[in-house]
């Protein structure tokens, strides 16, 4: 079997460990270690009384774990993070940086089902230890349930028309690996729009299956409380699913993007943006790292 060189190549390093503005002694929380790209450069600015925390919900990453005193590794959800930090004695945190979205490692690993390209078992969960599979969502999961999170994860138009296709097709036997799915999919697009369309169903499934937006708007409101006045807040989204729910947090200070004024009318949000507009890769760094082509950087300050 084929293995990647590289776990996982971070995405807009620099200018997202600058955004966090890192204080030497201070105490900060990579939410998605992944490769561990991003929280090498963050200890890299730490001192020694400094510390960082990362999060990671998926085995394989705990191979990545840097031997540093000033790293503790948490093989948990982000959507945990109170919790741990309780757990940990951390009452407030100096900054926060989130990789949304699935690592390269995901995608280029042939037996977790993530990606279109390998024929695998229908999984897609990142950690491997509880929840359902993709699998089991497609094969028990009634067909108005199928047709929503198709049409609303994966902004498929004919969400209705697949959802059905789906249910009569494991009639006759069930839908277990990607091929199986691919069989099913294939009358519904074009050669033309093929990657688009496999790309936006399979974004649907592995949403479901991870809990993703649910995890993310409980990692948004933790994180709200954990910071510290001129805390840092770094995100870095790659669909408009997630990066809707960051905007809306960012602006006003709750996930639905409900503005509260005061009596002058000025807008009440927890936040300072820092980047007025948002910060997208060069051509350069798209060239090197594919995955980086739809990301979106934001980075606020707690006021």
């Amino acid at each position: 079997m084929h293995k990647p060189a590289t776990y996982h190549v971070p995405v807009l390093p620099e200018k997202s460990i600058d955004g966090l503005n890192i204080r030497p002694g201070g105490v900060y929380v990579d939410a998605t270690f992944g490769g561990g790209g991003h929280a090498a450069g963050i200890l890299k600015r730490l001192g020694e009384k400094g510390h960082l925390y990362g999060f990671d919900q998926d085995e394989d990453a705990e191979k990545n774990v840097l031997p540093c005193k000033q790293f503790t590794f948490v093989r948990s959800n982000f959507r945990y993070l109170s919790q741990f930090m309780e757990w940990y004695g951390v009452g407030e945190i100096d900054g926060l940086l989130a990789d949304l979205g699935v690592s390269s490692h995901h995608f280029d690993d042939e037996t977790r089902g993530f990606s279109y390209r390998f024929d695998a078992v229908l999984d897609m969960r990142m950690n491997k230890r509880a929840g359902k599979t993709a699998a089991e969502v497609i094969n028990s999961y009634p067909e108005k349930a199928l047709a929503d999170l198709f049409y609303l994860y994966g902004e498929l138009r004919n969400a209705k028309v697949l959802a059905r296709a789906i249910v009569q097709a494991r009639t006759s036997r069930e839908i277990q690996t990607t091929g199986d799915l691919l069989d099913v999919l294939q009358p519904f697009f074009g050669r033309d729009k093929e990657k688009k369309y496999l790309a936006q169903a399979f974004q649907a499934l592995r949403i479901e299956v991870n809990e993703e937006l649910e995890a993310l708007k409980e990692l948004l409101q933790q994180t709200g409380r954990l910071l510290k006045p001129g805390g840092r807040f770094v995100v870095i989204t790659y669909h408009s699913l997630e990066d809707r729910l960051v905007k809306n947090f960012f602006k006003t200070g709750n996930v639905e993007g409900e503005i509260k004024q005061d009596f002058y009318g000025n807008i009440h949000s927890p936040f300072k943006r820092i980047n007025p507009k948002v910060i997208v890769p060069d051509q350069e760094e798209i060239e090197r790292n594919i995955r980086s082509r739809s990301a979106k950087l934001r980075i606020v300050e707690k006021q």
